[in-house]
Parts: C-alpha cells; sequence; structure tokens
C-alpha cells in the first residue's frame, strides 16, 4: 500500500516560516508552563468553553528536541465525552472516520470527520477493546467478552481469526497491530476476564499464561513471547524491525522492545522506558510510533501533569507530554494526512494535530 502522505512532512496549519517562529515562542512558553498549572487544571472542555489561547500551554515541550512536532496554532479539543472506559481508537482513512470502543457498554462508536457526529457503530461489540485496519481496509478487533480476534468482511460478515491456543481459550485479547506480510499480532491480557471497566468478565478460569501472539496469513496462530507479565498496547516500529509493547503488570509498568526476527518471532527484548515522570510510576497503556521513530505513549492512574500522552525518542528519552485531565488509555494517528492525534481518556475522546505523521496506516 502507497503511503502518499509519508512524503508530506511539513503537513499542518502553518507553513515552515511561521513553524519557526512558532518553535521559538514555544521554547519560551515551556518555561513559563510550571506557572500556568493551576489554570490549565482548571480549564473547561466543554462546547461552550473560551477558546484557548495559543500556544497551547497543556502541550509541554519537556527538552527543546519536541518544540519542531509542536503546532503553535493547534489546542487540545474534546470531540466527544460520555462513556464509560473508551479504548481502541482506528483511523478508517477511506470513510474518513474513527471508531473506537466502549468496553463496559459493550459497543463500538464511529466519529465522522464530516461534522463531528457521533454514532454507535456497532453492538453489541463482544465488549471489544483494540481496532485496527488490515491492509485491505477490513476492521480487526480484540474481544474480551468472545476471548477472541475477529475480522469484518467487506460483505459484513464476521471471521473468527484466533479463539484458542493449544485447545484453550485466550484470557482476553487487547490490542493488535498488523504487518505488511499479512500477518496479525495481538496482546492476551488477563483484563476482560477480571472486570476491569465496569463489566463482570463472563467466563471462567485462565488456562493460558499471558502472552503475545501471531496470527499468520494461513491462519496458523503462534506464540511469539510469555516473557511479560501483563503485555498490553503494542506498534511496529516504521522499518517493522522492532516491535514495541506495553506491559501493565503488577510488578511492571513500563514499556519493551523486541528485535523482530523474519517476519515471524521476536528476539532481544529490553526495556525501552521505565515510565517514571518525576519520580511517579505513570502507568502505561498504548503506544504509536510516528515516521522519525518517536514513540507516543499513553499514560494514566496519577493525575493533571503526569496523566496524558508522552512522547519518546527512538532512544527512549522522553521529549513531550501531552497534558490530559483523564486517565488516558489508546491514541491512534488520524486525519487525511494521519497528522491529528486522536486520544481516548477514560470518558471521553480527544485530539491534537502534530507536526509529524504516524508511521503506520492506523
Amino acid at each position: 500500500m502507497a503511503h502518499d502522505a509519508l512524503d508530506q512532512r511539513h503537513c499542518s496549519f502553518i507553513g515552515r516560516r511561521t513553524l519557526l517562529k512558532t518553535a521559538a515562542v514555544m521554547a519560551g512558553a515551556t518555561a513559563l508552563a510550571p506557572f500556568a498549572t493551576g489554570a490549565q487544571e482548571d480549564r473547561d472542555y466543554g462546547p461552550d468553553a473560551p477558546p484557548v489561547h495559543y500556544p497551547d500551554m497543556d502541550v509541554v515541550a519537556v527538552t527543546p528536541e519536541f518544540n519542531k512536532y509542536i503546532v503553535g496554532n493547534s489546542a487540545i479539543t474534546r470531540l466527544w465525552t460520555g462513556g464509560l472506559w473508551l479504548e481502541g481508537p482506528a483511523w478508517n482513512a477511506v470513510g474518513r472516520y474513527l471508531l473506537w470502543s466502549d468496553i463496559p457498554n459493550n459497543v463500538q462508536l464511529r466519529w465522522l470527520e464530516e461534522d463531528g457526529h457521533v454514532s454507535t457503530f456497532r453492538t453489541p461489540s463482544g465488549n471489544s477493546n483494540g481496532n485496527t485496519f488490515d491492509w485491505e481496509g477490513r476492521q480487526i478487533s480484540c474481544q474480551h467478552g468472545n476471548r477472541q480476534v475477529v475480522r469484518y468482511e467487506h460483505d459484513g460478515s464476521v471471521t473468527i481469526l484466533a479463539d484458542t491456543f493449544d485447545g484453550q481459550p485466550f484470557n482476553s485479547p487487547n490490542d493488535a497491530v498488523v504487518h505488511p506480510n499479512g500477518s496479525i499480532w495481538f496482546t492476551d491480557p488477563p483484563y476482560g476476564t477480571q472486570g476491569v471497566g465496569g463489566y463482570e468478565g463472563n467466563y471462567g478460569e485462565l488456562l493460558l499464561d499471558n502472552a503475545v501472539y501471531r496470527i499468520d496469513p494461513s491462519g496458523s496462530v503462534d506464540m511469539v513471547s510469555d516473557e511479560l507479565e501483563a503485555p498490553n498496547g503494542l506498534c511496529f516500529s516504521p522499518d517493522y524491525q522492532q516491535l514495541y509493547i506495553v506491559d501493565t503488570g503488577a510488578s511492571q509498568r513500563d514499556i519493551k522492545v523486541f528485535d523482530v526476527v523474519g517476519e515471524e518471532r521476536l528476539a532481544n527484548v529490553q526495556q525501552f522506558t521505565d515510565m517514571m515522570v518525576d519520580g511517579e510510576s505513570v502507568g502505561p497503556d498504548s503506544v504509536r510510533a510516528d515516521i522519525d521513530g518517536n514513540i507516543w505513549a499513553t499514560g494514566g492512574w496519577i493525575g493533571y501533569g503526569f496523566d496524558g500522552v508522552h512522547c519518546f525518542t527512538p532512544q527512549g528519552e522522553r521529549i513531550g507530554h501531552i497534558r490530559l485531565p483523564e486517565t488516558t488509555s489508546n491514541l491512534v494517528f488520524g486525519g487525511p494526512k494521519r497528522n491529528r492525534l486522536m486520544i481516548t481518556a477514560s470518558q471521553s475522546l480527544y485530539a491534537l494535530y502534530v507536526n509529524t505523521l504516524g508511521a503506520h496506516i492506523t
């Protein structure tokens, strides 16, 4: 699949010259950000909220390296609120819509770019969590309630891609990503069976270790790693040579990185970041890569000033923070140019334009 947008590096609202000026302004704004903490913490995101003064002081350059990714005349926008626990945002480029899961309410919702209209996309959803699209434009969903990974075909039928391993049911498939060779990689922690998100798990004993799996184009399913305590969100590097996986176990709240060997297996696991911010362990959930290899990770369960989206260089240095007023779950690069972060945060959906592009189709 051609990725024409990848060559359109400077595709945000402002031109190159304006961007350079904005970066200089942002450098100063970042230094002042701590003094505005109280006002920003009380920020009104409702439909009648007053305009945000540019640059948005909740888009924070932790180091000067992040300034080039800030669009100075773009503010964090709350697109929708009213869910119980939202995850799994996935951007459909053809339909120009975002879909996501409200896990406890057992529905998938859809936001239309055309007019911002939000409607129920699919109900019931199998208490779906992660969603994505494959290279043929078909939706892939990880269903907690049915303990399976499914694909929605172009004719509307549903194909079960994976529901057992070694004859045992999965725990609760959580998040999935697709590889250009047609394989689908997904994580299987226990959270759906524990009733996390406000609904009761509707299935019995866990018979499999928490693990990461790969669905081959032939249909076979292989375990590629059982080294993480509770594998959660995951994403490939831009060249598909590495796989980043969030570990949300009781003793491991961090992000790991593996080498992808032969497009079929994982090796050489290392810690990418410990997600420690100012002495606090920020709970990660989801990760996405941009075309520069930066990793954008959601974080939460601490409070304002910690929750939101954190940006890391390919070397694991934290350079930026998008502060949000809710525990932040998942994210995806959306919009026609894949330069708009679409973020689910417990009850709400947020968006922010950034001066980079998502590395992958969704």
